[in-house]
């Protein structure tokens, strides 16, 4: 008698495995950030109402670099050499689960086992729907800016974000604590969210503003504002053909006809270490359109020191990425990004320009994607050579790398 429920139950869990990956595209679910929830790869139980979900996941990525620094910053007197932080490097080893709950709750939990402190718990979350326009999702997630960071992990064009988003801002100021980036990723928080009418996408909401690796209440009151000392963010988005899958190439989706923009901005209040408050703002394009992804962000920072600092000025910073993806065939897609950024300043001359290739190999009935990719850091408009040098600091003119992912 137990063995025939096993067997039940076990045949329950692959006919539904099998539904979901027979779902169409625009019902897959990616939110959770890692992998789409409705698709083949590993196993998913559901109710038979459909009001349940479960599926566990894992997801690995690991990548072979090479980086080539320029000679500015090295000090050869310490045998500092052009090659660094090169070699192999595993950046995600997630194991969560996901699913939903009572026909209304979705969750996600998990944790990277490649990374350290507060890292680890790389999210945690239930969002709550009280109907289609109205959702609550609390714990640890994505911050509602930028396109690049909002796809699901394992759905990139390129293995590397846009080092416009990365790296870190350049200022006239030695204060360690002040180390801020245009990106803004993980954090802790509430939103409120929703899709109005299938088109209209909103997300709106409060986080701590200290990012993936602050798990704690750290925060107090602004002395400049007298408000909470924390990341107010919010994000719109047009979808007019309907809600866009969160990915930027899949070769099951390979005849989507999908589209999105959206404006973004948030305010960090006394960040850094309460030393600055922090403005951003953003738009951003995306498109599936059969075997073509396109996508296009411009985005925007400003930096004004808090009164305790007694600095007067203020700085601005602007960058933003146009890619292309193609496949040209069923499992390979070929991919061209130009990356900018005004690492420096609106203050000073000078950008930096980064244009990228890459090539993904998704292995037939493996769930292994393989990537490559190649970006070149150049500089254009400078007004000294000083600002030349020092505007790529800590940034590899060279960067080569190769990707090997696995999702279950």
């Amino acid at each position: 008698m137990i063995t025939k429920k096993i067997y039940a139950l076990l045949m329950a869990c692959l006919v539904s495995a099998n539904a979901l990956a027979d779902d169409d595209a625009n019902q897959l679910n990616m939110e959770n950030g890692v992998i789409p929830i409705a698709d083949d790869r590993g196993f998913t139980l559901q109710s038979n109402d459909g009001n349940f979900v479960f599926k566990p996941y894992l997801y690995l990525q690991s990548t072979l670099n090479y980086r080539y620094y320029d000679d500015e910053g090295l000090d050869k007197a310490y045998n500092q050499d052009n090659v660094a932080n090169s070699g192999f490097a595993m950046n995600y080893a997630i194991i969560g689960f996901t699913g939903k709950a009572f026909g209304k709750i979705d969750y996600n939990v998990c944790i990277n086992a490649a990374a350290s402190g507060g890292n680890i718990l790389q999210q945690a979350w239930i969002d709550y729907a009280a109907m289609p326009e109205l959702r609550f999702r609390v714990g640890k997630f994505k911050t509602p800016f930028t396109h690049a960071y909002l796809t699901t992990l394992g759905e990139t064009l390129f293995p590397s974000l846009p080092t416009s988003l990365t790296a870190q801002a350049i200022l006239p100021y030695s204060l360690n604590a002040v180390t801020p980036s245009i990106g803004t990723g993980f954090d802790l928080g509430v939103e409120v969210h929703g899709m109005i009418g299938g088109k209209f996408g909103y997300e709106v909401g409060l986080w701590n503003g200290t990012g993936s690796a602050q798990n704690g209440a750290t925060k107090g009151l602004s002395d400049d504002n007298h408000l909470p000392s924390l990341l107010y963010a919010g994000r719109v988005t047009y979808q007019p053909k309907g809600a866009m899958p969160l990915t930027q190439g899949n070769p099951k989706l390979l005849h989507e006809d999908k589209m999105l923009f959206g404006l973004s901005a948030n305010f960090n209040n006394e960040a850094e270490s309460e030393s600055t408050n922090d403005f951003r703002a953003g738009f951003e394009f995306a498109m599936l359109k059969n075997r073509w992804y396109v996508g296009a962000e411009a985005y925007y920072m400003h930096i004004g020191f808090t009164e305790r600092q007694k600095i007067d000025d203020s700085y601005n910073y602007w960058g933003g990425y146009a890619q292309v993806g193609y496949f040209v065939h069923r499992q390979v897609q070929v991919g061209l990004r130009y990356d900018f950024y005004d690492r420096n300043g609106s203050s000073k001359d000078g950008i930096l320009n980064m244009p990228a290739v890459s090539v993904n190999y998704f292995i037939p009935k493996t769930n292994i994607k393989l990537a490559a990719m190649y970006q070149y850091i150049g500089r254009t408009g400078h007004k000294t050579q000083l600002d030349r040098d020092l505007d790529d600091l800590g940034i590899c003119t060279h960067m080569a790398q190769v990707m090997l992912q696995y999702a279950f």
